[in-house]
């Protein structure tokens, strides 16, 4: 949503997008079936910059604490609680970036950094603790049938209790969404160890894009008959993807956790690329477009200039995300308030 550096304008006119978008899409695809092959196992890592930097030594660390869980899973919950937030606070009382509420942090809560104290609004504290605690809800329901982390996502939501006496995740629609939500999200925090499956969508949004280049940039803009159809990055990159039914967040940093992230030589027509300041943090990212093959974008790129072509390598390429359906859906509507 914010303004991106013009780096260049890419030398494409209008008249001649068709052919050019249809050259590189094709160009691009030839290398999908390989693409396709899937994720091979082992030790999960973080994404470049999906947890901000100050976190990410503590989210590596204490993700690893016990075998229900890992970075990228420990990462999606403190995502989904807070958005990061470390002095976030809901109408429940829950406090801090994990969100404990008061009795839950009386009993659980320890003292991450040794400082002597336990400190709720501390991440250096409220990380360890909340890996801690998910460690303990996966001992509680350790005996129970079935996959040992969504036992332990379960637990977290609805009680070991209702674990142990389902046998498994119990019957509950919100607890069986919060196990899909959290371990999709966990997705987009880890660092894919394979190739990434291309896009289903991704011509759908390519073509919505490609129909609205030449159109003014207009900040906040998401194409409405009032604002005359005109749109800013995300409103756009929004838009595309609306028109294929996946419904994306409104602002870049938090688009850029809608799927798994693949490297810049595996990109794809369709995937989201980000542009930042601060390559160590998500959420400093500033300005999406829509990736079209060949080493260039649709964006919406700042005031004065109009959605175009531009070349994605530039200093301030942060990284890219392969929208999924699920990656989407798993996105928390709106994290907790400071």
């Amino acid at each position: 949503m914010t303004v991106r550096k013009a780096w260049l304008v890419a030398s494409v006119g209008i008249g001649g997008a068709l052919s050019f978008i249809a050259l590189l899409v094709v160009g691009t695809y030839v290398a999908a079936g390989s693409i396709a092959s899937g994720a091979s196992g082992g030790a999960v890592g973080l994404a470049k910059g999906a947890v901000p930097a100050m976190y990410q030594p503590l989210v590596q660390k204490w993700g690893n604490l016990c075998k229900a869980i890992n970075p990228a899973l420990l990462a999606a919950q403190l995502y989904q609680e807070s958005g990061w937030n470390p002095r976030a606070k809901s109408p429940a009382a829950a406090q801090g970036i994990a969100q404990f509420i008061p009795g839950t942090w009386a009993a659980h809560g320890v003292d991450g950094d040794g400082d002597g104290d336990r400190d709720v609004w501390d991440p250096k504290d409220a990380i360890p603790s909340a890996a801690s605690y998910d460690c303990k809800l996966a001992g509680y329901v350790k005996d129970a049938p079935g996959d040992p982390t969504k036992n332990m996502l379960a637990a977290y939501n609805a009680g070991a209790y209702a674990v142990l006496k389902y046998g498994g995740v119990p019957p509950y629609s919100e607890t069986q969404n919060y196990v899909k939500t959290i371990t999709t999200l966990s997705k987009s925090f880890a660092r894919p160890v394979g190739r990434v499956a291309p896009s289903q969508q991704a011509a759908g949004a390519i073509a919505f894009a490609q129909k609205k280049l030449g159109t003014p940039y207009l900040w906040g803009g998401n194409g409405t008959p009032e604002q005359n159809g005109r749109f800013d990055c995300s409103g756009l990159t929004l838009a595309a993807y609306r028109t294929v039914g996946v419904t994306l967040p409104r602002v870049a940093n938090d688009q850029y956790n809608a799927g798994p992230h693949p490297k810049r030589e595996e990109l794809l027509p369709g995937d989201l690329v980000f542009f930042s300041d601060d390559l160590t943090n998500s959420r400093a990212i500033r300005h999406v477009g829509i990736y079209v093959g060949g080493g260039y974008m649709i964006n919406a790129p700042r005031a004065g200039a109009v959605i175009r072509f531009d070349p994605i390598d530039t200093p301030d390429y942060f990284g890219a995300t392969r929208v999924t359906d699920e990656g989407a859906a798993a996105l928390p509507d709106k994290p907790a308030s400071a």
